[in-house]
């Protein structure tokens, strides 16, 4: 009984030390006039992406694939007018020769939904097979804002989520830093001018990597769980990190009294996930193994031809 109550009087200082930490850093992000820094932060940081986005980008009038632009496009045309079994299925709607999907479900899903944006603005820029090579002013613009929006709503809000955990718990003198460090990774020069120059969207699955280490500083596990089986659901690049997370949560359930009730609540977490993500998927073997091959294209070379090797 001894133990018990001194383990619920451990928790419960935790819960109180969590909630204290989260009541002082919207304190002095109320009470120090630094949401006014944060703001003109966040201002510039759009400004410089939307500078990035005026200038030209790889492929542009370069036929017959066109770059960049023209496989995001062409993804948004295909989750429009296709089923969703026959998004990375190889047919005569879908030459998967020409900018196949080969990225996961979540990312057929985010174009879906960009596809619904740029159909209500200009239809012709998504309509099938005769949109091949579309690269009006209009398509590009909307195209650039799918992208601006996009960053602005996922990866902004989730820096501003680490670096608010991050720094709750220094000293004052450190959180002068909050503002320098949340200004250095939205003006990460990398990230800008490959999603903002070429119409890429690794914005997304950054976002929720880093909202999942926010979470797991914050205690909060199981939410750390979900945005990490998301991010890879979205971008299969995001494996990189999967040691590391996997290897953290684990240990931390190990280390606990009773490991196999936190092992447990975390595969679940992961395998719902994971699940309503692939659910179209699930019920058939040679869809799922569809979308497993376009991940992993050992047959057509892992890049595609488009990256140069080491021996290149």
């Amino acid at each position: 009984m001894g133990k018990k109550k001194e383990k619920k009087k451990i928790n419960e200082k935790v819960d109180v030390e969590a909630v204290e930490i989260e009541d002082d850093t919207w304190w002095w992000l109320t009470h120090k006039g630094i949401g006014a820094t944060f703001l003109c932060i966040s201002v510039f940081a759009l400004l410089v992406r939307v500078a990035v986005s005026l200038h030209p980008y790889s492929g542009a009038g370069s036929p017959p694939k066109f770059g960049d632009y023209e496989a995001q496009r062409h993804w948004m045309e295909i989750t429009l007018n296709l089923p969703v079994l026959e998004w990375y299925r190889n047919s005569t709607s879908n030459d998967l020769s020409y900018w196949g999907l080969d990225y996961p479900p979540l990312t057929a899903y985010q174009s879906y939904f960009h596809g619904l944006f740029l159909r209500f603005f200009d239809p012709d820029s998504v309509s099938l097979f005769t949109s091949r090579g579309y690269e009006t002013y209009v398509g590009k613009l909307l195209m650039r804002w799918t992208v601006l929006s996009s960053d602005t709503l996922i990866f902004f809000p989730a820096i501003f989520y680490f670096a608010f955990v991050y720094h709750s718990s220094c000293h004052s003198s450190r959180k002068n830093d909050c503002a320098w460090h949340i200004a250095m990774l939205l003006l990460n020069p990398c990230l800008i001018l490959i999603d903002h120059g070429h119409f890429q969207y690794n914005c997304i699955s950054l976002g929720l990597t880093v909202a999942a280490i926010a979470a797991i500083l914050s205690q909060r596990e199981l939410l750390a769980s979900c945005l990490f089986t998301l991010a890879l659901s979205h971008k299969q690049m995001s494996v990189y990190y999967a040691p590391a997370f996997f290897s953290h949560l684990l240990g931390k359930c190990l280390r606990r009294k009773n490991p196999i009730h936190g092992v447990a609540k975390l595969g679940l977490t992961v395998l719902g996930t994971f699940t309503v993500v692939w659910w179209p998927y699930l019920h058939s073997t040679d869809a799922l193994l569809g979308v497993l091959s376009r991940l992993a294209p050992f047959e057509r070379g892992i890049y595609e031809d488009y990256v140069a090797n080491f021996c290149k």
